[in-house]
């Protein structure tokens, strides 16, 4: 059963704007590639409480779809971002040090795995394909954890966006899930490392969304077929949900938690 919840601008006005929760925080954006993307999704209801946005394009090909977006959401900056490549980082927060001077919040909503290794057995993945997937999914949030410390010197919040394989196995999700499972355990460690500069660090775990990033699992609409009938709400979530949940993480209202994995999939994550 679908149930629609409020619709995302694609072109910003203030009338899209929900309150001032976020009012005067800066913060990053990592992984829109369409406006069906989760990161655009956390854009959307971060500016929509109030908060400035630096947002990132993969390349040039990606940057016509993602540009629009931005500059609809007023984004501040406006830069592209290929984690594979040296220094791409570095120089990404060097701008946003020179432009803002401070950071508040870092999304991290990207991840990638050889198509080849993610169709395969987990056993039979190459070292190579595990190695782009460790960094592309997982280190890059790490990295991006260590240049946005010292611009949080008032404390920040650091967000990835994980999924249920991480913690029990999920049938076609393979390779993706110990990369997962990784990414989840490098919250909990960076949570206790950055906790008394009062950086919080999250995971936030959504139900199967169709973006493009899952139009790579093999056999992706039973998953969302398995989803929709075993959710106790017998749903799927949609990305503004995931955005307002982000939201939260982000502002005050949420400063006794870290570390956490926070679930947003309609409770699927409850059912055995």
């Amino acid at each position: 059963m679908d149930r629609p919840t409020d619709p995302l601008p694609t072109v910003w006005n203030p009338d899209s704007r929900v309150g001032d929760m976020l009012k005067g925080k800066r913060g990053l954006v990592v992984g829109i590639a369409n406006a069906d993307s989760i990161a655009y999704g956390c854009a959307v209801k971060l500016r929509a409480f109030g908060a400035e946005l630096a947002l990132t394009y993969l390349n040039e090909k990606a940057e016509k779809h993602v540009r629009p977006l931005a500059e609809g959401l007023q984004a501040r900056i406006i830069a592209p971002l290929d984690v594979q490549q040296p220094g791409a980082l570095e120089a990404l927060f060097a701008r946003i040090a020179q432009d803002w001077g401070s950071l508040d919040f870092v999304i991290h909503s990207i991840a990638f795995a050889p198509r080849e290794d993610l169709h395969g057995r987990v056993v039979d993945c190459s070292a190579e394909g595990f190695a782009q997937a460790m960094h592309v999914s997982c280190w890059s949030f790490l990295r991006m954890a260590r240049l946005a410390e010292p611009l949080m010197g008032a404390g920040g919040v650091l967000v990835t966006m994980s999924y249920y394989g991480a913690d029990k196995v999920v049938g076609n999700y393979n390779m993706m899930g110990p990369v997962k499972a990784a990414l989840e355990a490098s919250v909990r460690y960076a949570a206790d490392e950055l906790g008394e500069k009062g950086i919080r660090v999250f995971a936030v775990s959504p139900g199967p969304l169709r973006t493009r990033a899952a139009s790579g699992i093999a056999q992706f609409d039973e998953l969302v077929a398995m989803a929709q009938d075993r959710a106790p709400q017998r749903r799927l979530v949609d990305i503004g949900e995931v955005g307002r949940v982000v939201a939260f993480l982000v502002s005050g209202a949420s400063s006794g938690m870290t570390g956490d994995t926070v679930y947003v999939d309609a409770g699927l994550h409850n059912v055995a």
